[in-house]
């Protein structure tokens, strides 16, 4: 049986990757590998970290095998890390990747492995390879831990770019986020409502998960003060921990005079709390500034809702414009545009149907395949 070990956050951290590497373990375990994850003891330091915890509150999973052991910035913990892989003995090493501030650990983990276990394939998973918020060091660090692979995966076409500029004739797979399946099922519009506490009645449009500047949620916001949306009963829900100062945003709203179209939940949402605001919605809108590729549209592919992106990254990549949803310059006035024919047109049903039909081409199944094809 051929042996998969992970290196990236997993519970008690919480989060789109570590729900993702666990995710990922669980499919490679249905599929006849073993696997098992190695996460992180201190992942950022606090000064770094944003938001208000790194961790989840929920119960540890029971089918997951994680060992918690890294420390992401300190050097002689690394070697205990490579003592731990090089005794596991894994055919392959996945090494996710997000933001160079964790590449000196996982090239200093990856160089000493690969000399102790020649044999090994040494994989980085990018979840991006550049951040979308940019520093002076980052390529160098990126670069740094690009030498030491054997070969990525890469889920959008710009990570892909990216990769093969700064890491050429290195083997790079593309292949799409699958869709996430770990948030239970859709519920009716009214439980859900009241789940929220909120009118059941009303039409709502998505912005979801952790607000940062690059997600344009600011776009999104004067969408909504826009002649196309400004007389229509559409709200504005906005569910997720505020990564900055919320008050910009709030400032913002009450500019625009839309505080009675904007509703705002800023807290982080439990995974069992995820399924009430996809059933509660219409269409999720993503109107980000900058992309790569992302973990929402494949919560809403599960929940057969359809999509507003913005045309950035690997965004327009999956959603297909006019069929399941929409793909709009990063211009509010045609964000709105777009919203407005949506509900004028009644649109929801048949962009569902379409949601729902293409929905098998992004499974875990066919990532796990591609991934031990690449691997092994």
């Amino acid at each position: 049986m051929k042996k998969f070990l992970s290196i990236g956050p997993a519970y008690p951290l919480r989060g789109g990757i570590a729900d993702f590497n666990e995710t990922l373990t669980r499919n490679l375990c249905a599929q006849g590998f073993e696997a098992s994850i190695v996460s992180y003891s201190t992942q950022y330091p606090s000064f770094l970290f944003p938001g208000k915890t790194q961790y989840s509150t929920a119960e540890k999973p029971s089918d997951v095998d994680i060992e918690t052991v890294l420390h992401s910035y300190n050097p002689q913990n690394w070697l205990r890390v490579v003592k731990y892989v090089v005794h596991q003995k894994p055919a392959v090493l996945l090494l996710h990747f997000w933001m160079p501030f964790f590449a000196p650990a996982l090239g200093f983990i990856a160089k000493r492995v690969k000399k102790l276990l020649p044999n090994i394939t040494i994989c980085a998973i990018c979840h991006n390879f550049l951040p979308h918020e940019r520093s002076r060091f980052d390529v160098a660090f990126a670069t740094y831990l690009a030498t030491r692979c054997d070969c990525f995966v890469a889920m959008s076409q710009s990570v892909v770019a990216d990769i093969e500029r700064y890491a050429p004739n290195k083997r790079v797979l593309y292949t799409p986020h699958p869709m996430y399946d770990n948030f239970g099922e859709a519920v009716s519009k009214a439980q859900a409502a009241q789940e929220l506490n909120l009118p059941a009645d009303a039409s709502y449009v998505l912005f979801f998960g952790l607000v940062r500047a690059y997600k344009g949620l600011d776009l999104l916001l004067q969408a909504f003060a826009q002649k196309a949306l400004i007389d229509k009963k559409i709200m504005l829900l906005v569910a997720g921990e505020f990564y900055e100062n919320p008050e910009l945003y709030y400032k913002q709203i009450r500019e625009l005079g839309i505080e009675d179209r904007v509703i705002i939940h800023n807290e982080f949402i439990a995974h069992d709390r995820v399924r009430y605001y996809f059933s509660l919605a219409d269409i999720v809108a993503q109107t980000y500034h900058s992309a790569t590729q992302s973990g929402i549209t494949q919560i809403a592919f599960h929940f057969n809702v359809p999509m507003l992106v913005t045309n950035v990254g690997g965004l327009s990549e999956i959603v297909k414009q006019g069929e399941m949803g929409y793909v709009c310059e990063k211009n509010p006035a045609k964000i709105a545009a777009a919203l407005a024919d949506f509900y004028e047109n009644n649109r929801a049903e048949t962009f569902r149907n379409v949601v729902e039909r293409e929905k098998h081409y992004y499974t875990w199944e066919t990532f796990v395949q591609r991934l031990a094809e690449l691997t092994l």
